[in-house]
């Protein structure tokens, strides 16, 4: 007699032997308390470092001819300390996160690169969104703008700019032009020139923003300089159209310097990324004890 028929456990323990055990672990691949510890602290470290770059910035600038650097040399030394910010916050923020995260135990050596990495991606990113709104909400309370006030602002034009609700004055970057514009002889001067300020700011914007001025808005900004200035109808045309022509210029100066800030600070954080990103890798080595070749 064989013993083929009697082996229906054999073979069932024969087939449980042949599946290879499952190497998972219980616990998540991301430490998001390590990831929050370094996005806090490369926060934290943006914050002072842009404090400090804003004391030697203005430590350097002066408003006498010839004294202190050029605008040029303060550009420069502004994009240079967001890169070098970028890469102090967000390397030691990495490297915290890779250094405090938990050990992974019978993980293949890429799979613990790719983590490390991601988690230092991760640092980057919570800490770039931090920063942002840090700034964000510095930036409207030195405005003056609480994000709990509902009320709405009104204006109403002045000789040096817009005169809020409150009392306050805020720039207007066609005030220049316009006391340019309406320049005249001081005996012939307006208690309340705000209407005619205020409606030569909208013919101005609404020409910067087609390109041009139209025929009928250039014919009657002519007809108001001359009311208002008293000069005659040619010098009321060349005064329209300087001030149009240098209101063009300063709009496409700033057009082109907020790009140029743009790209760098794009550059900048990409720069950011790959540190916070390699830097956790490091922290993750030194971790798990592993010499760096």
């Amino acid at each position: 007699m064989g013993y083929s028929a009697a082996t229906p456990l054999a073979g069932r323990q024969t087939a449980f032997a042949e599946v290879p055990a499952r190497n998972e672990a219980h616990l998540s691949g991301l430490s998001w308390a390590a990831v929050f510890a370094g996005a806090f602290v490369a926060a934290a470290l943006s914050v002072v470092l842009l404090a400090l770059g804003t004391g030697l910035g203005l430590s350097s600038v002066s408003p006498w001819a010839g004294v202190g650097a050029s605008a040029s040399t303060i550009g420069m030394a502004a994009i240079v300390w967001l890169i070098l910010m970028q890469i102090i916050s967000s390397s030691i923020g990495g490297y915290l996160a890779g250094r405090l995260r938990t050990k992974w135990a019978s993980i293949h050596t890429d799979e613990v690169y790719f983590r490390d990495t991601a988690h230092g991606f991760l640092v980057w990113a919570v800490g770039l969104v931090l920063t942002a709104s840090f700034m964000a909400t510095a930036a409207a309370s030195m405005m003056g703008i609480s994000p709990n006030t509902s009320s709405a602002i009104t204006s109403r034009p002045s000789s040096s700019g817009v005169i809020t609700q409150d009392g306050e004055r805020s720039a207007d970057p066609n005030a220049y032009f316009l006391d340019a514009l309406l320049r005249g002889n001081p005996t012939n001067r307006e208690e309340n020139d705000g209407a005619t300020r205020g409606e030569a700011g909208l013919i101005l914007a609404n020409g910067l923003r087609l390109g041009a001025l139209p025929p009928k808005d250039s014919a009657y900004l002519t007809q108001l300089v001359a009311a208002r200035t008293g000069v005659n109808e040619a010098e009321a045309q060349r005064r329209v159209a300087d001030a149009f022509s240098q209101s063009q210029q300063a709009e496409d100066t700033a057009r082109k310097a907020l790009a140029r800030l743009s790209l760098w600070l794009f550059v900048a954080l990409l720069i950011g990324a790959f540190c916070a990103s390699f830097a956790a890798t490091i922290g993750g080595r030194q971790r798990d004890h592993v010499q760096l070749v």
